[in-house]
This record gives C-alpha cells, sequence and structure tokens, in this order.
C-alpha cells in the first residue's frame, strides 16, 4: 500500500515506496536507469531518515531548518516526475493492447518507440534529480555539523515554566463569565444522587487549550475545600512525572515519602493516609487515559463522599475518568459577547471599563477574531494596553492578530506556548491532517465527507490490510475534534458530527506552522498569509476576500498538487499550468463557465474533482481520461447530463450529482461506494437501471424517482428492473438508500418486495408525497437499521410496536397525513430503547401522542404535534400528553401547537401544561413551544356568539 504525504516529511515516505515499486521485476527499466534510481533511493533514505530524527527536535537550528525545508522540497519534486514517468509507461502500456491488424502493428511499433523514448527521457531525469539530491547532502555536510551534534533539544527533554501557573493564581475579582460554570460544578459536585450518597464520584472538566479549564477548577476547589479535610490540587501535564505526582499529594500530610520509594509504595502511602478521610482532588491536565490509571489508583473507595475533578483538553479521556457515568463531563464553552467584551475591555481600561465609541468597530472584530477564547481575549487585550488608545494602533494590532504566533510578546509567547503544547501532541499524519485546513476561509463550515475525501485524495491516509481509507479518515477527524482541535459543527444521533469549523486562534497556529513548512499557499484572506517562497505546492485563493488579489508573477505553480479557489477573477490561471494536481475544488457558485475546463483532460493525476458553478452546464468529454479520479462531485452545477466517458472512470468511489440521468455503462464503475442522487425517469434505459445491480461495492445511494402513476406501463418495467438490482445490492454492501420525489409518485412497488430484505441497511430516506399504508414487512428485520425517515399513513400504535423492536434504531421521524382517531396514539415502553432522536410531523393528529412511563428511555430530541382543539374540558384539566414521564436524557423538545378551530385559552391552556411537564423533566431542557395555523383561533367572544346563536 502506498505510504503517506505529511507536512512534516513531505512526499519522503510516498516517494520511496514508488521508487522501490519502479525497481521490483514488474518494470523493466534499462540497466543504467535502474542504477541511477538504485543510487537515488539510498539518497532518499538517508534523507528521511534526518527528517524523521529532526521532527523529535522541539527548536531546531536555522541550518536544520533550512536543509529540512530543501529535503521536503527535493521530495515532492523527485515524486512529480517519478508520477510522470510512470503515467507514460502505463500509457503505453493501455493503448499497445488495444488494436488489432494493420493498425495494431503500426501502433505498437510506435508504442514501442514511445516506449523507448520515455525510458531516455528518465534515465535523464533521474540523473539530473541524483545529482540534485547528492548536492544536497553536500552542502548539509559542508555548512552544519551532524544531525546529532545538532544544537537542538528534544522535546522530552525540555523544561519550561508551566503556562497554566497564572491561572491557578488569578484574582478572583478579575475574572469575567466564570460565575455560571462554577455554580454549575459546584452543583454537580456537592449535589447527592440516590444510591450514591457516600461513594467516591469523578468529574470532569474537558475543552480546548486556553478555554480556562484550570481558571475553572482552581475557583471550584476554592469555593469547596473548607468541606473536605483533605484537599489537593495535583498538575500532570503531557509527561507526567508518576513519582512526583504522588508526592506532592503525600506532602500535605508533612510527608512526601522517601526517595527511594517506587510508585507502588507512593500509591499504598496515599490509599493507607485517605483511607478514612473525605477528601477532594483536582487533577489538571490529563493527557492520557494510561496516566489516569495509575493516578486513580492512588485514591481509595472509603464511602466518605469524596469527590475528584479532572481537566483535560481531550474527550475520550474525560469520559474515560468518569466511567460509566459520562454526565459527569462538563464540556467548558467559549465565552459570549458579553462577558468576552467584559474581559476584553476590564484588562485594558480597568473593572469598569468602557469602550471608546471611535475603537467599537475595531473592538469587535477582535473580539469576533478571538471567539471568546479567554486566552486569546487576555493576550490581546494586554498587548493593546501597551499601545495608544487610538483607532490606528488598534487597527494594526488587529492585522497583526493573524501572525500574533510571531509577534515577540510576553503574553502572546504565553498564548502560543499553550496552542503549540496541544499541536506538539498531534501524531505526524495528524498534524498533516489539521494544517490542511488552513485551505479553507475563517469561519467556513466544512463539511466532514468533502474533507475526508480531499485528504485521501492527497495522500494523507494510508490503509493497512483491507482498511477502507474513508473509515480511517474519519478517525481523523473525531480524533482532531477529540483533543480540541476542531471545533464540531451538526451532531448527529450516532455522535458524529457532520462539519467543523477551526477557531480563528488554531486557525492562526495552522497558517504560520504551513508557511514554515511551505504546506499551505494562501492567497486572498491578508497579507500575513501570502507564501514566503517561490514554489507552491497547494494553492488556495480566496477571491470573496478583497479585489484585486492575483497570484504572484514569481510563484511557480506547476507543482501544485491541490488548487483551491472560492469565488472567480478574470485573470485566473488556466488548468493548462497545473498539470500535478490531485485536488481541484472550484466554489464559483455562479461566475464560473464550462469554458474554463476545457483542458481538464491532461489532468491526469487529478483524484478529487468539485465544481460548484451554476455557470456549468456541460462537461468536456476528456472527463473520461482521468484515469486516477476518485471523488467527482457536481451536486452544485447546471449539469443536464453526465458525458458518456464517465463510465471510464473505473477508479471513481463516489459520485455526486443533482438529479441526473444514470449513464449506460454505470456497471463498468465497479468502484463506486457512493451515487448520489440519480434521476429515474420515462426515458431512463432499462439496461442501466439493471446494470445497477452489478456495483458490487455500492454503499450509499439516492434516487430520484420521477415516474408518475399516470405512466403505467414505463412504471411497471423501471420498478420490477430497479427492485431487482435494489434486491442484489441489499445482499452486498448497500448501507444507505435515500429516495425523493419532486413529483406526485408512487413507491407501492416497495411495500412487500424488497426480498431478501438487505439486512445490512443502516439508513433509509424518503422524502415523497407517498404514505406507506403500513411498515413494509422487509423493514421489520432490519438489525442495523439507525436512521429511518419514512411517510406512514395513518400513524397508529401498531405502527409504533413494530418500529420499536428495530434494536439499533438512533433516529426515527414519520410523517403522515393523519393519525389514529379517537383517543390518540400511546408510545408505550416495550420498545425504541436505543432512540435518541424523534421527530413527529402530522397536522391531522387527533387527540396526538401520549407517551407511557418508561418510553423512548434513551431520548434525548423530540419533536411533536400537540392539537389544542379539544383539548381541555370542563370537568378535567389539559389532556395528558405523558411529556413529564419521558426520561432525563431528554435535552431539547419542541412542541408545534396546532391552532386550527381552537379557543385561545385551550391554546394557552395547552402552552401551560407543556412548561409544566418540561420543568419536571430536567433543568437543562431547551423548551420550544410554536403555533401553527394561529390564524384561525377561535376568539372567546366569537365562540360565545357561536354558541349563543346554535
Amino acid at each position: 500500500m502506498e505510504a503517506i504525504v505529511c507536512a512534516t516529511h513531505g512526499a519522503m515516505a510516498s516517494l520511496l515506496w514508488k521508487l522501490g515499486t519502479l525497481l521490483s521485476d514488474e518494470h523493466r527499466l534499462l540497466s543504467s536507469v535502474k542504477v541511477d534510481m538504485v543510487s537515488l533511493k539510498a539518497e532518499v533514505e538517508g534523507m528521511h531518515a534526518f527528517l524523521k530524527k529532526m521532527s523529535e527536535v522541539e527548536d531546531p537550528d536555522e541550518q536544520s531548518k533550512c536543509w529540512m525545508q530543501e529535503v521536503r522540497e527535493l521530495s515532492y519534486d523527485i515524486e512529480d516526475n517519478i508520477d510522470s514517468f510512470m503515467l507514460t509507461l502505463g500509457s503505453c502500456t493501455e493503448s499497445s493492447s488495444k488494436p488489432r491488424g494493420f493498425k495494431g502493428c503500426v501502433a505498437r511499433f510506435l508504442n514501442l518507440f514511445a516506449g523507448a523514448k520515455a525510458h531516455h527521457w528518465a534515465a535523464k531525469e533521474i540523473q539530473r534529480l541524483k545529482r540534485q539530491a547528492v548536492e544536497a547532502s553536500d552542502r548539509r555536510g559542508r555548512y552544519s555539523h551532524r544531525v546529532g551534534d545538532a544544537v537542538a533539544v528534544p522535546r522530552s527533554s525540555r523544561t519550561s515554566i508551566d503556562p497554566r501557573l497564572p491561572a491557578l493564581y488569578a484574582e478572583t475579582t478579575r475574572l469575567v463569565g466564570v460565575d455560571g460554570p462554577r455554580n454549575r460544578l459546584i452543583k454537580l459536585l456537592t449535589t447527592e444522587r440516590e444510591g450514591t450518597v457516600t461513594e467516591l464520584n469523578v468529574f470532569s472538566i474537558v475543552g480546548s487549550g486556553g478555554l480556562g479549564k484550570t481558571t475553572l477548577a482552581s475557583e471550584v476547589y476554592r469555593r469547596l475545600e473548607a468541606q473536605f479535610d483533605y484537599r489537593a490540587f495535583v498538575s500532570v501535564s503531557q509527561n507526567p512525572d508518576m513519582k512526583k505526582i504522588l508526592r506532592h499529594i503525600l506532602c500535605h500530610r508533612g510527608c512526601g515519602g522517601s526517595e527511594e520509594w517506587d510508585e507502588q509504595q507512593l500509591i499504598h502511602a496515599v490509599r493507607e493516609f485517605l483511607q478514612d478521610k473525605r477528601y477532594f482532588v483536582v487533577i489538571d491536565d490529563i493527557w492520557s487515559t494510561s496516566a489516569w490509571r495509575i493516578i486513580r489508583c492512588a485514591f481509595p473507595e472509603n464511602n466518605c463522599s469524596s469527590r475528584i475533578l479532572t481537566t483535560t483538553r481531550i474527550v475520550t479521556v474525560a469520559k474515560y475518568c468518569c466511567s460509566p457515568h459520562l454526565d459527569r463531563v462538563y464540556a467548558l464553552q467559549p465565552l459570549d459577547a458579553a462577558h468576552s467584551e467584559s474581559l476584553f475591555l476590564s484588562r485594558i481600561f480597568g473593572s469598569e471599563g468602557r469602550c471608546p465609541l471611535h475603537l467599537k468597530e475595531a473592538s469587535d472584530k477582535i473580539l469576533k477574531r478571538c471567539g471568546g477564547l479567554p486566552l486569546a481575549i487576555v493576550t490581546v487585550a494586554s498587548l493593546l494596553a501597551t499601545k495608544g488608545i487610538t483607532k490606528e494602533e488598534w487597527e494594526k494590532t488587529l492585522k497583526s492578530i493573524g501572525s500574533a504566533l510571531e509577534i515577540q510578546d510576553t503574553d502572546v509567547e504565553e498564548m502560543k506556548k499553550i496552542l503549540l503544547i496541544s499541536y506538539n501532541d498531534l501524531p505526524y499524519h495528524l498534524k498533516t491532517c489539521l494544517l490542511y485546513l488552513g485551505v479553507f476561509p475563517e469561519d467556513y463550515e466544512i463539511k466532514r465527507d468533502r474533507l475526508i475525501r480531499r485528504w485521501v485524495a492527497e495522500g494523507f491516509i494510508t490503509a493497512e490490510g483491507g482498511q477502507d481509507m474513508e473509515e480511517i479518515g474519519e478517525c481523523y477527524f473525531n480524533d482532531l475534534i477529540n483533543r480540541s482541535m476542531i471545533q464540531p459543527v451538526g451532531i448527529q444521533c450516532d455522535g458524529r458530527a457532520d462539519a467543523c469549523r477551526v477557531h480563528d486562534m488554531v486557525l492562526d497556529l495552522i497558517v504560520s506552522k504551513s508557511a514554515e513548512e511551505n504546506f499551505l499557499t494562501l492567497c486572498g484572506d491578508g497579507d500575513h498569509r501570502m507564501a514566503r517562497r517561490d514554489k507552491a505546492r497547494r494553492l488556495s485563493i480566496n477571491y470573496h476576500a478583497r479585489d484585486g488579489i492575483v497570484v504572484p508573477e514569481n510563484m511557480v505553480v506547476s507543482n501544485v498538487r491541490s488548487l483551491t479557489i472560492f469565488g472567480h477573477a478574470e485573470d485566473m490561471s488556466a488548468l493548462s499550468n497545473f498539470l500535478f494536481l490531485r485536488v481541484l475544488d472550484l466554489e464559483n457558485r455562479v461566475v464560473l463557465e464550462y469554458n474554463y475546463l476545457r483542458h481538464i483532460g491532461r489532468l491526469r493525476q487529478l483524484r478529487y474533482l468539485r465544481l460548484s458553478s451554476r455557470r456549468i452546464a456541460a462537461l468536456p468529454e476528456q472527463i473520461g481520461d482521468l484515469q486516477n479520479l476518485q471523488t467527482l462531485d457536481l451536486r452544485w452545477t447546471r449539469l443536464k447530463r453526465l458525458p458518456r466517458s464517465v463510465v471510464l472512470l473505473r477508479r471513481l468511489t463516489c459520485l455526486l450529482v443533482n438529479s441526473l440521468e444514470l449513464p449506460e455503462g454505470i456497471g463498468n464503475m465497479q468502484a463506486l461506494q457512493e451515487l448520489s442522487e440519480i434521476e429515474i425517469n420515462r426515458h431512463t434505459p432499462v439496461s442501466s437501471l439493471l446494470e445497477l445491480g452489478k456495483l458490487t461495492n455500492l454503499r450509499i445511494l439516492g434516487i430520484n424517482w420521477c415516474i408518475i402513476d399516470a405512466d403505467h406501463d414505463a412504471r411497471k418495467v423501471h420498478a420490477d428492473s430497479l427492485v431487482t438490482s435494489l434486491c442484489k445490492l441489499g445482499v452486498l454492501s448497500l448501507r444507505s438508500i435515500q429516495i425523493q420525489s419532486y413529483h406526485t409518485c408512487s413507491l407501492d412497488f416497495l411495500q412487500d418486495s424488497w426480498f431478501p430484505p438487505p439486512r445490512r441497511l443502516q439508513k433509509f430516506d424518503m422524502s415523497i408525497d407517498y404514505h406507506f399504508p403500513r411498515t413494509p414487512k422487509w423493514m421489520v428485520s432490519l438489525e442495523y437499521l439507525s436512521y429511518l425517515d419514512i411517510y406512514l399513513t395513518p400513524v397508529d400504535e401498531e405502527s409504533f410496536r413494530t418500529l420499536g423492536d428495530l434494536p439499533s434504531l438512533l433516529f426515527l421521524w414519520i410523517s403522515s397525513r393523519e393519525a389514529r382517531p379517537g383517543e390518540g396514539v400511546a408510545v408505550g415502553s416495550h420498545g425504541f430503547r436505543c432512540l435518541r432522536e424523534f421527530y413527529f410531523t402530522c397536522w391531522e393528529v387527533g387527540t396526538g401522542l401520549a407517551f407511557e412511563p418508561g418510553a423512548m428511555p434513551a431520548l434525548e430530541k423530540l419533536r411533536i404535534p400537540c392539537n389544542a382543539r379539544g383539548a381541555c374540558s370542563s370537568h378535567a384539566g389539559v389532556r395528558d400528553l405523558g411529556i413529564g414521564r419521558l426520561s432525563s436524557s431528554l435535552r431539547h423538545l419542541q412542541v408545534e401547537i396546532v391552532c386550527r378551530g381552537a379557543r385561545l385559552q385551550e391554546v394557552e391552556a395547552v402552552e401551560e401544561a407543556v412548561r409544566n411537564a418540561a420543568s419536571e423533566i430536567s433543568d437543562e431542557l431547551f423548551l420550544g413551544v410554536s403555533r401553527w395555523d394561529e390564524e384561525e383561533i377561535l376568539k372567546d367572544e366569537e365562540h360565545k356568539l357561536e354558541e349563543a346563536e346554535a
């Protein structure tokens, strides 16, 4: 399997793999080429060893930095040349076997000539590249010491003042925004729960670096320490000295233990000391579960209502510390706008500080960049406090925030240290994936799947033992969230984030490190983001940022590996200038036209292509020449049909379109894993529908069914063909299917015909004006189904019993025209054991849903309608919906009150009843109450008049 490309080592690992492949018996190279290539490989191996060793050095000397950069750049150049050579050989091999007869003889002769020519070209290139490698090594020998003698200190041996110390000793009067989190944590720590009155309980604060975890823990510690017999505040850090930590706990009794004691003896001493005491210990800044396992051994379960509070930047560590009580994890949030402004101004102007009117605009922009991060706010405020109170100075500081990591200022250095602690703790592959986020503008919502596919195309991910690269990429994405390096957006029912954002201060770190290693070249977001070197490897241009953006004339773009463009300019570089592109992502929305793509067939290395422009209505047939293409995303174009040549893309794994017909020959695209959204209409070739069943690797399928019921003949033939393919896909790899329609179409052919059922199906999503009269038979056996969006009419208790038996269901959305009339529908306690989100849409809801005790015990989000008409009578209160019986796990409740035909008094009574019921569930429950058909509320006067007339 091909080795990865990374920011620290460049293309070294990937290059070594490719050189080894070329030297294998599979490729018959000229002997002279082979000798030079063996020599080149030896040089590259030596350089790779150097890079790996220097990457462990925290602060290498300038000469080492220069040579590291030269070696990285050389690795990219060599790999680009190797790729061209291999592509040329591949073209000769492929074309030589195609034609036969006289034309075949001519073609084979020409191919032999082309092959020889390619070999001689390769020989010259390999010699040239070898000379460059040898010269680089010679320079290293002449101008610097050996690596072992470099003036640098490994990370593990470097010591410095703990940057968290100021947080431990911050004056309480200077703290801002800590009251709310402190009081909530104190309530958690001091509230005794039934069955856990005397147990040792562990709680954890989790959040990114600089968010104020240590400050908050210190405040809680100060408030509670008097209530305990013994208390201690212990800092752990990345490389914990366990003996020192355990002695620190012991020193509070006047004895730190013998210097000769090992960890086991110290743990025994701590346990013996705490055995009969009610203790409160803060364990600050834990970085690993292994460290916690050792520390936890020192604290006995003594039934004295003791408490431990931990802080960490890593979500999984926080959960591990509190396991199995995950509700004891407190996720610290950034400061809101009011507290951010208060902290910022108090640090500059004192406790009663107010912002002068002429500085208000600059102040708002600075605070936006700080994004509620207390460390960033305090750092920038401290910087401004030393400058004049003028608009010019503040605007100058605003511009310099982007380069804050390079400002030689004491406070900024502290901020840099705290951010770098998290960055330096990342393994190489995560550093690379994090730095790559710099191609996106500030505040940009980065979709998870788009990002992962770009990582794969860039070669940042490698798979071993048959692992799926996108699944590995998702693990990387989750790990960055877990380490608080990126902010999750759109948390789904299964806990996965649909997208992420990057905090501005983390983005500044990314830009700084990317510029240092020439990993990214950014144009458009300010001068500080411009490339510092002439040669670009990954180019991102944001034409939206300001007018007049141009790529510098002295910048070499011929070796760019990824090109990302936001917006449009008249003088955009032609695609023919970027022959080594792996990734092309054009987000122009409206302006970009077809002509810009006319040379796209030349980008033979392209693996990822995303086009987002409403002007693009066609693609050139040369798209079929992109034999390395893995992802083709055309959802935001106005394409009418796909080029016929698209079926030649045999490595394509993901094809995303906006309701386009299936191309003929779709069965040739055996690598496809995702295909959506394709349109099936009366003109769709039946053969294409049947070929759909040949896609043995297809996991995700999106369909737009556009055959109306009136087309009886076409509907029958196409429906039977689709079902045939779905039955085949269901027993293969299909995991998700989405069916939608913009017309009045029936899906009754799916009611009972899917056999054998797709037992490994995880998601069924329908958006169509057709309602199943009952739950389809094949659906009841889907033991892996976790997401179900279904149209069902009518809805009754039998429907809920059937769906409630699905063992893995996490998300359920039922849309219905009517529920069972009469007394409504009761949701029992027997099913839906794992369900986290439930949405019910029905305007003819009758008397509505009612929840029995124990119903949906894991539910976190609920949206239901409630009919206000007749909701209360003269002899009883408002009808009990059972909302108050739902589990305390419920965090979000939205009730939509249907007002049609109801009196205002009834509507208000229902609203009050809902609020009362919600208050019984949890103090942290978010409640939303909205009215539908409010204009049809019967006013009391009108109602009385109607009664009198009657």
